[in-house]
């Protein structure tokens, strides 16, 4: 059975201050539960006091980005090797906005992926459709692709240390939800997809999160669907109470 993940991406908000004070709350209250998995992921600058923070606590550190290349002249970047000098152990990779906002290719984010695997780093890819694409029934086939070619190369026996999140772009933000129907539909999608590219055996081993505005209010009816293995939470990881809300309906679902 499956691990429920539920990570939170910070984005662009919570100085080091502030970090260590929402990254406390948290690891404070959950100890050191093994019923999920938890996962934050603050932005840079605030990686260390987060880390200080959560340490002794069942609580995971991720990172929102990194750089393909161990090191070099990539001004303004990190590498994988840095996050893990400050024991991040996941990283978000593909996320909508730096596909949008940072015209970053299926290309490299794949060497992004391959990257974090070879310094021990699971990354966490996101895919997702926009608006348009939905409603032109392209969603599959958009899916579909960016799955592929963001695991290109991906041995078979690391496929499984790979965390896919599915973002529906037009949720991300929105306050609009895909329904659990919908959200069902494409994680079976991905799962089937998995099955094709590293076997039965990996896929079901592989934990793929819904990422379109869950919060306390939907999540249940969400992460009770089959395929759906927990959450990459926006704004409701930003306020320790709503988070740890998401925590708990997932332990719950896990009894």
């Amino acid at each position: 059975m499956r691990k429920f993940l539920i990570a939170g991406n910070w984005k662009m908000n919570k100085n080091s201050d502030e970090a260590q004070s929402l990254a406390s709350e948290i690891a404070q209250t959950l100890g050191r539960q093994h019923e999920v998995d938890v996962v934050i992921c603050p932005p840079f600058t605030s990686l260390e006091s987060a880390a200080r923070a959560i340490e002794s606590s069942g609580v995971k550190l991720g990172a929102q980005n990194m750089h393909p290349e161990r090191s070099g002249a990539f001004t303004g970047e990190i590498s994988a090797e840095m996050l893990r000098h400050l024991f991040a152990t996941y990283v978000l990779v593909g996320h909508s906005e730096r596909r949008v906002q940072f015209a970053e290719s299926d290309e490299f984010i794949n060497r992004k992926v391959l990257a974090a695997l070879n310094s021990r780093l699971k990354p966490i890819l996101c895919i997702g459709e926009t608006l348009e694409e939905r409603e032109a029934d392209k969603a599959f086939e958009v899916v579909g692709n960016q799955l592929k070619a963001g695991l290109a190369n991906v041995p078979a026996d690391l496929a499984d240390l790979v965390i896919v999140a599915y973002e529906p772009v037009w949720a991300i933000g929105t306050g609009k939800t895909a329904t659990p129907d919908q959200a069902q539909e494409i994680h079976q999608f991905i799962r089937e997809e998995l099955k094709n590219l590293f076997g039965d055996a990996q896929a079901d081993r592989t934990r793929i999160l819904y990422g379109g505005s869950m919060n306390p209010g939907n999540a249940e009816e969400l992460l009770k669907q089959v395929d759906i293995d927990g959450g990459l939470i926006g704004g409701a990881s930003l306020e320790a109470r709503s988070f740890l809300q998401l925590v708990e309906i997932a332990s719950g679902l896990s009894q």
